[in-house]
């Protein structure tokens, strides 16, 4: 009898695991408003972005128009898989809610204000 409640615990125990990758359980709720720039990407990129890509920098990304204008490589870049040299930010990653709230950024229209 013993032996029976370590193996149904056993099987309880195993079903009751699961396996789910980093971005399964990150936060990439759907964002329902409209993104601005001002009041959502502007906080990411400064505090991700400007200490590689500051005022005069090779690439910088201080402004709207800077960020604007370079939208689709920071999308490219900020998707690349860990361990791919070219992502970035570099030495670590976006979380999937800041990720998500660029690429909904874009696709609101890149508004300012």
């Amino acid at each position: 009898m013993k032996n029976l409640f370590y193996i149904l615990s056993g099987l309880v125990f195993l079903i009751s695991c699961e396996s789910r990758t980093y971005e399964e359980i990150s936060d990439n709720t759907p964002i329902t408003e409209v993104v601005r720039y001002n009041t959502a990407v502007k906080t990411i990129m400064d505090n991700n972005c400007i200490s590689c890509h500051g005022a005069g920098s090779f690439k910088p990304l201080t402004t709207y128009n800077e960020v604007k204008t370079n939208i689709d490589a920071i999308i490219e870049r900020i998707q690349k898989q860990n361990g791919d040299p070219l992502k970035m930010p570099q030495g670590g990653s976006l979380s999937g809610s800041q990720i998500n709230v660029i690429v909904t950024w874009k696709a609101d229209g890149l508004l300012e204000n």
